[in-house]
């Protein structure tokens, strides 16, 4: 397999994703979306979304979205399990994962991509800097609920770490490097956020 690596949260995600599995790509091709290589050929050919990361299996089908690799490396290595052994918990995992992406992902991306990225993005897909504030707002809105959901535990699926401890940190570790930093009045998120910088994963 070959994995299209680059800069940015989403690769970075799958990266933690993978090195909690103890998984190594055989394969890395390094993409170079500051020059918009991920916007030219060849990479649309593979991934026609022009999105990262993308993994290219040994058969010739690629697979791009985050979420749909992780489940497929689950699926190769299914322990440690970071999406669940059973359907319930492959269903809590999801619906976590979910929620951290509607509430704190797409908003805190957009935030940036509308405002601080505008000048990378404006050319690349349709951006709206009128909303850059509000969304930013909405993310910050989002890390307030899950404080309040992570009183009393570690991890944002009670009881063992997983794909949405993983997703929620790669976008957290992003948005603290472009001006959307953890308020410290969320102390349960912060703490969270602590202790997973600890795990040797966040450095992959």
């Amino acid at each position: 397999m070959k994995f299209f690596n680059s800069i940015g949260p989403n690769p970075k995600l799958v990266r933690i994703f993978a090195a909690e599995k103890g998984y190594s790509f055989p394969e890395v091709e390094e993409i170079d979306i500051m020059a918009g290589a991920n916007r030219q050929e060849p990479y649309l050919s593979l991934n026609p979304s022009g999105q990262m990361p993308a993994l290219q299996l040994d058969s010739g089908k690629v697979i791009a979205e985050t979420v749909a690799i992780c489940e497929l490396l689950e699926e190769l290595k299914p322990e440690p399990a970071l999406i669940g052994t059973t359907p319930e918990e492959r269903a809590e995992t999801r619906m976590w994962t979910r929620r951290v992406e509607w509430k704190v992902v797409q908003p805190m991306t957009d935030g940036f991509r509308f405002a601080e990225g505008l000048p990378l993005f404006k050319e690349r897909t349709r951006t709206l800097p009128e909303a850059a504030d509000g969304l930013k707002a909405i993310a910050q809105d989002g890390l307030q609920w899950l404080d309040a959901q992570l009183a009393g535990r570690q991890t944002i699926v009670p009881g063992r770490f997983s794909l949405a401890d993983v997703t929620l940190y790669a976008f957290l570790e992003f948005g603290s490097s472009v001006g959307q930093a953890i308020d410290p009045a969320t102390k349960n998120v912060a703490a969270w956020y602590e202790a997973t910088s600890k795990r040797p994963s966040a450095a992959a």
